[in-house]
C-alpha cells in the first residue's frame, strides 16, 4: 500500500470513528422544529422534498401555503392524489398584489386554523408552514398564537417553517435552521420564473 493509500485510510478511519460517535450520541426520539429562512432560493423546495420524503414511508403531511397558494405549484399537483397529504392555501395569492391588509388578515386567519388543527393531530407526522414568515412580519399572525401551538403540538410530530426574515423566537426555539443565502439568482437579470423548475 502506498503512503497516500495509508495516509486517506487513516484518515477515513479516523473520521469514520468520529461519525459513528457523534451518531451514538444522538439518543434522543422526537420530532423536530425546522427553519429554512435567508433570501435565496429553495426554501419551498427543500419543503416540499421532505414532505415527498415522509409521504415515500407512508406517514400523513399536512402542508399550508401562506403566500404562493394562489400559483401553480408543480410539487403540489404531482403529489395531490396521496391520500396521505392534506394541503390548505391562503388563495389570496402575494399580499402586495392585495394591497387589502383587512382581508389578508382574514385570509391568514382562516389558513392559520388549519394549521392549528394539523398542529394538534398526533396523527400528521409532519408539518409544513409554508412562507408563514411573511405573515408574521406584516402583523397578520401573532407570534405567540404561533408559538403556543408549536409547543403544544404532539412529540413526534415535525414542523417545517419556510420564508424570508424568520422571526427571532421561532429560529432560537428551532432544533434545525437553514438560511438560504443568494449568491445570483436568474429573475435579477431579467429571466422570467420557469415553470417546473421555479414552481
Amino acid at each position: 500500500m502506498s503512503d497516500r493509500e495509508t495516509r486517506h485510510k487513516r484518515s477515513m478511519q479516523k473520521l469514520k470513528s468520529h461519525v459513528d460517535d457523534r451518531v451514538a450520541s444522538a439518543t434522543e426520539q422526537r420530532g423536530l422544529l425546522m427553519v429554512f429562512t435567508g433570501n435565496g432560493k429553495g426554501k419551498t423546495t427543500a419543503a416540499w422534498g421532505t414532505v415527498t420524503r415522509a409521504l415515500g414511508y407512508g406517514y400523513k403531511v399536512g402542508v399550508v401555503q401562506f403566500i404562493k397558494g394562489a400559483w401553480e405549484c408543480g410539487e403540489r399537483e404531482r403529489l395531490s392524489e396521496d391520500d396521505n397529504l392534506e394541503v390548505q392555501v391562503m388563495a389570496t395569492g402575494f399580499t402586495w398584489e392585495t394591497q387589502n391588509r383587512a382581508s389578508d388578515i382574514q385570509a391568514c386567519l382562516e389558513v392559520w386554523h388549519e394549521a392549528e388543527r394539523m398542529l394538534a393531530d398526533p396523527s400528521v407526522y409532519l408539518v409544513v408552514l409554508d412562507e408563514i414568515t411573511y405573515m408574521l412580519k406584516f402583523g397578520y399572525l401573532d407570534i405567540e398564537r404561533v408559538m403556543t401551538a408549536l409547543q403544544h403540538r404532539p412529540i413526534e410530530q415535525t414542523v417545517i417553517i419556510t420564508g424570508r426574515n424568520a422571526h427571532r423566537d421561532l429560529t432560537d426555539r428551532a432544533d434545525t435552521v437553514t438560511e438560504m443565502q443568494e449568491t445570483r439568482h436568474a429573475f435579477n437579470s431579467g429571466i422570467q420564473a420557469r415553470r417546473g423548475i421555479d414552481y
